[in-house]
């Protein structure tokens, strides 16, 4: 159970700190022929993941990621203050620096209305171009070195997420 009484140590990921749409990648399926587009943009106070979703030529995914330049090794959840269209998205963590490899996914569903997720770190699976892997291990907060965003629904057409904040939450003190 996730209380917010009980979270005594937080690391705060925000626009307030340095989240701007320079540090983020767009990594779409372009890479495999695909012509779908998405990125990050910056709209007033919310980082905003836009654009639009191709299923032509065997595509169907946009992403957007980071690197991460936080000691996340306290953090056992990751909550989202977020603002989406009514789709299902993923937000992905990896444990390495590589634009290509596993990453782990927690899917969510967008209501239209702002809306707080909170996703417990045991709760992600590892993925690896849309198929799990199975023999991936377990993800460690220590080890996370980039997160992301990314729509892969299989719904051709625009898409908008709005993001107001990333916080990593621990319930150990540090």
């Amino acid at each position: 159970m996730f209380l917010t009484q009980a979270i005594l140590a937080a690391i705060m990921i925000s626009m307030q700190i340095g989240i701007s749409e320079e540090p983020w990648r767009a990594v779409n399926d372009g890479v495999m022929g695909g012509i779908s587009s998405g990125g990050m943009v910056r709209v007033d106070e919310v980082l905003r993941f836009e654009g639009t979703l191709s299923l032509e030529n065997n595509g169907g995914f946009a992403s957007a990621r980071r690197l991460v330049d936080h000691d996340l090794s306290t953090a056992d959840s990751v909550r989202l203050l977020i603002r989406g269209d009514g789709r299902e998205y993923q937000f992905r963590l990896r444990i390495d620096d590589r634009w290509d490899g596993v990453a782990w996914r927690a899917k969510f569903l967008t209501t239209g209305d702002w809306q707080t997720v909170d996703i417990e770190l045991g709760e992600f699976e590892p993925v690896f171009r849309g198929r799990l892997v199975r023999d991936a291990g377990s993800l460690a907060a220590d080890k996370i070195r980039q997160l992301g965003f990314m729509l892969a629904d299989k719904q051709a057409g625009p898409f908008r997420l709005d993001i107001r904040s990333i916080e990593f939450l621990s319930t150990e003190q540090k």
